[in-house]
């Protein structure tokens, strides 16, 4: 994949110059040069919205503050095409829409990946009050009385799905999609309008977004799913930034914001309510 020229001599030579001079480390800024600029869904929360209230927004601010650029985005729901009409999209000028997706899986193959920023971990939602008790571990909803009355909420080909086999529960199941074709859908809604009115009794969902909600309603409680090495089954993943593969030297500056700015970004993760694990050996 051809990329145009990382970045005009005369604008490097001056941003160095002025950073240095500021006593600044000498950051490379983007590819384009002229802006922080960041591939996202405008409707997702809590990773981003077009309001600007998502954490992925808020480190997007962070970035562009050390490098002294603006925040400019390019808006897209994040499902099937996302990459191709962002991150590998042109515009008429033949320069790319946008530079950076604030949150992709690791080692994820449709894009070059940063190192993590986080790791977390899916998780079980359920409302509390509702018969349920005190959950410390999943497996305890296995000893409730009301067992087999329960509606459990899943996202189809997530690891819960191989975890209600597991458990033979998957004829008590309601899956969800991860993705459709609807604008105004994001995945955290299906709390808002299933789990919280009582449609479904548990469900599970990647850890950002039950932390999220359930900071937002206290009267949610969550377990964290366990991964399960010895069996294959992870529910915990570590998180990147991803760009284009041939954008090396951006690839090697976000590396250096992420190392120099990680205690802001974890006090922006926990801010939303973010269950952060760490790898596990």
């Amino acid at each position: 994949m051809t990329r145009i020229p990382f970045m005009r001599f005369s604008l490097s030579l001056f941003l160095a110059s002025a950073i240095c001079f500021l006593g600044l480390p000498a950051f490379a800024a983007s590819p384009e040069g002229n802006a922080f600029r960041v591939c996202a869904d405008p409707n997702n929360l809590p990773f981003s919205n077009s309001k600007g209230e998502g954490f992925e927004n808020k480190i997007a601010e962070l970035f562009a503050k050390e490098l002294g650029l603006p925040v400019e985005y390019t808006w897209y729901p994040q499902r099937m095409g996302f990459i191709r009409n962002t991150l590998r999209s042109r515009q008429e000028s033949g320069r790319y829409k946008c530079d950076i997706i604030m949150g992709v899986p690791f080692n994820y193959p449709e894009t070059a990946t940063s190192r993590p920023y986080y790791r977390s971990t899916w998780m079980m939602v359920y409302m509390k009050g509702k018969g349920l008790g005190n959950l410390k571990l999943p497996q305890d909803v296995l000893k409730a009385p009301n067992l087999r009355p329960l509606k459990f909420g899943v996202f189809g080909g997530s690891p819960a799905a191989n975890w209600l086999l597991k458990y033979h529960l998957m004829d008590q199941m309601v899956p969800y999609r991860l993705q459709s074709g609807a604008i105004e859908d994001y995945t955290g809604k299906v709390i808002i309008e299933d789990l919280l009115p009582g449609n479904i009794d548990v469900l599970f969902i990647w850890g950002p977004i039950a932390g999220y909600f359930a900071k937002k309603h206290p009267e949610l409680a969550t377990v964290s799913m366990q991964s399960e090495n010895e069996k294959g089954v992870a529910f915990d993943f570590a998180i990147s930034m991803g760009m284009r593969q041939s954008d090396k030297e951006w690839k090697e500056q976000i590396n250096k914001l992420i190392e120099q700015n990680q205690d802001k970004i974890n006090a922006i993760l926990t801010e939303y309510g973010m269950p952060l694990v760490k790898e596990q050996k």
